[in-house]
């Protein structure tokens, strides 16, 4: 059988290289389309990609708000999306099967194609409103009885949805969560290690490592001297040293060679240190007893460990201080965030109190411990996700 996958965000391409990495192992054959972005992690899993992909300086995030809506209009997004599009209807007929990971817009695509349909619906959740109320026309379309399986991100929704659809609907785990859930090499130990998620998208990320390094900055030396703690930071190769040097170095940071294990350099101001690790997101999570975070899929894979998470809104496309606060609602009460405006003083000294009372609570606080547990298995899932999945889409009656 011959399978699509279209998929239109960063995260939402390493889903569905998983979901489709799965199916190849059980003799399908797979092909993607990604809508936003190179489809790197496609290309990373063998999978290939059609049409020639571009990347945008929004990520694909720029409906969060007007400027952003804006730079995506000037810069040709709609234009490419329309591309996309076309090309997606003119090799439509070489498949037997589309895969649409994402929301409503690759669901109209879908739609439009004529073609069977599984969908893994990773954008929405009921736990945002306690009901979820799909944009306009993606019930329809789902409503389709072309539209063979849905598969959700979590039990609530698989629930709000069959009755809502009546239609096939299941929870069967989050592929995203596969890689984090798998064992890997721990970081050197320490007694406290705070895990920096600055996010993967430039130039966004530049801002966010600048906000993460001016809360370091903030925190008292006091406390700082008292805890053994670690700081490290998972960059991505798209912040490469040299511009890592340059864009530290505004705010009087200092790239050395590092004598950490498992760290290629670290960043240095007065008595703060932060190792800087490099292919080694996993690690991070798996090793760090909090998080501070200013990424979206990242955030949900920490919460799905187990790990408290600590949010610093920055200034967007994508995390903002209304895409964190949706966060919450979506993840639950074992994300934080102190109170303050994106960027003033007291948000980062807020954060840095916050920083040394959860590192606290994770050594002293069981009841913080099982509620992270609890509810990474209720929002997130089990590990195996990706191939439950697969699984699930060849007993339908198409295949």
């Amino acid at each position: 059988m011959r399978i699509l996958i279209l998929s239109n965000g960063h995260g939402e391409d390493l889903s569905g290289a998983l979901v489709g990495k799965a199916l190849q192992k059980l003799g399908q054959e797979v092909e993607a389309l990604p809508l936003v972005g190179y489809g790197y992690s496609y290309l990373s899993a063998g999978i290939k990609t059609h049409g020639k992909t571009k990347q945008f300086s929004t990520g694909g995030l720029g409906y969060t708000t007007f400027s952003g809506r804006l730079t995506e209009f000037l810069q040709g997004q709609l234009l490419y999306l329309f591309g996309r599009f076309f090309h997606l209807f003119s090799i439509a007929r070489n498949y037997d099967l589309l895969i649409v990971i994402g929301d409503v817009v690759p669901v109209l695509a879908a739609w439009l194609t004529r073609l069977p349909v599984v969908t893994y619906l990773v954008a929405y959740s009921s736990h945002y409103e306690g009901k979820l109320r799909l944009p306009w026309p993606c019930a329809n379309c789902l409503s389709s009885q072309r539209f063979l399986k849905i598969f959700t991100r979590d039990q609530l929704t698989a629930d709000d949805l069959r009755m809502q659809l009546l239609s096939d609907v299941d929870f069967l785990g989050n592929p995203f969560m596969d890689p984090v859930l798998a064992p890997q090499p721990a970081l050197p130990k320490c007694h406290l290690r705070l895990g920096l998620l600055p996010g993967s998208r430039r130039p966004e990320l530049d801002e966010n490592l600048l906000l993460i390094l001016r809360v370091i900055e903030c925190l008292p030396l006091a406390k700082m001297e008292r805890i053994d703690i670690s700081f490290d930071i998972a960059l991505v190769p798209a912040l490469d040293d040299l511009a890592l040097r340059k864009l530290v170095a505004f705010q009087g940071w200092d790239v050395r060679d590092s004598d950490e294990r498992g760290s290629c350099v670290q960043l240095v101001r007065n008595h703060s240190r932060v190792n800087v690790h490099r292919d080694s997101f996993v690690q991070v999570l798996q090793s760090s007893d909090v998080l501070l975070s200013m990424a979206g899929t990242a955030t949900e894979q920490a919460a799905g460990l187990g790990k408290p998470v600590l949010q610093l809104p920055g200034y967007g496309p994508q995390f903002t201080a209304s895409f964190a606060e949706a966060q919450r609602r979506l993840l639950g009460p074992t994300i934080f965030c102190a109170n303050g405006k994106v960027g003033e003083e007291i948000i980062l000294r807020n954060t840095g109190n916050l920083i040394f009372d959860l590192l606290e609570r994770t050594q002293n606080d069981i009841s913080l411990k099982n509620k992270c547990h609890q509810e990474a298995l209720r929002r997130l899932g089990n590990k195996g996700g990706a191939k439950r999945i697969a699984q699930a889409i060849l007993t339908l009656p198409l295949c």
